[in-house]
């Protein structure tokens, strides 16, 4: 299957991981090989806008993680790293050098190069590797309402109770949220994001599962370009000016008007590609 994007030809391949699970990914533009992967309740089609900005200096390789798009489920006893072994066939496939991370992305590229030199660069935008407790209370009630097939109550347990949403809609009441969320979330981007639910609560497990590790991150000896969002909150921008502190080679950089989820986002996605550019070029 292949399309045109407006920069080169968009082709899609797949590699077959460790544990026999196949991760697809989409390939577009000319250059120098980079991977670039997302995080959690996106598909790599949420990570084109970046892409393409990527595509005119690199041959751009966009991963479905396991679990959604053209990539095989999360499986049995998924963890954090089965989605190193992912990533490492993906780089073995594609000889990729350079890797971009977004979010639980940028976990995954970050705890790979923890233990396989495989990048020269690295750029990740707002990682999530915690340095503080992840919480946890919403997991259950978001089970319970998954289970029973109320997808929309289960994402308002997911944006109302993982701290990363802006403080306001906390105190919104679900009923209300539940009126905006059925009018504001029923295109394509919902019918991307509904499947990806379950492994949403999975992932986010594991973020959990990943505060006290920090000072393990000193073992990452690629240099890292940290991207911020300006609107992102205080005290996330504090966590990565402790993740900067803990890699030996990284630098931090906040990007004006942005938030988290704005390197999926069709005007910001471009823009968050840019900042990283001078980054990626360097030799």
């Amino acid at each position: 299957m292949s399309g045109n994007i407006g920069v080169s030809p968009l082709h899609r391949g797949s590699v077959v991981s460790a544990d026999g699970t196949v991760i697809g990914y989409q390939t577009l533009g000319t250059g120098p090989d980079l991977i670039l992967i997302g995080g959690s309740l996106r598909t790599s089609d949420d990570y084109l806008p970046p892409a393409v900005a990527l595509a005119r200096s690199f041959t751009v390789h966009v991963v479905d993680r396991r679990g959604r798009g053209a990539s095989g489920p999360q499986g049995p006893g998924y963890c954090l790293a089965k989605e190193v072994e992912d990533l490492r066939a993906v780089q073995a496939a594609t000889g990729a050098r350079l890797a971009f991370g977004h979010s639980y992305g940028g976990l995954v590229v970050l705890e790979t190069a923890r233990s396989f030199p495989l990048f020269d660069r690295i750029a990740v935008y707002e990682p999530g590797l915690p340095c503080s407790p992840v919480p946890t209370a919403w997991m259950a009630p978001f089970r319970e309402r998954l289970a029973a097939g109320d997808h929309y109550g289960a994402f308002i347990r997911f944006i109302q109770g993982s701290g990363g949403a802006p403080d306001f809609l906390t105190k919104v009441p679900g009923w209300y949220l539940r009126i905006v969320f059925r009018i504001a979330f029923r295109g394509p981007a919902w019918q991307r994001m509904r499947p990806l639910l379950g492994a949403c609560l999975a992932e986010h497990e594991q973020l959990a599962a990943q505060y006290g590790r920090l000072a393990e991150f000193a073992d990452v000896t690629a240099p890292v370009l940290i991207l911020v969002g300006g609107r992102s909150k205080p005290g996330h921008r504090a966590e990565f000016a402790m993740l900067r502190d803990t890699l030996p080679d990284a630098t931090l950089e906040t990007v004006d008007g942005l938030n988290h989820l704005s390197p999926t986002e069709p005007k910001s996605g471009p823009v968050v590609a840019e900042q990283a550019l001078p980054f990626l070029l360097r030799r």
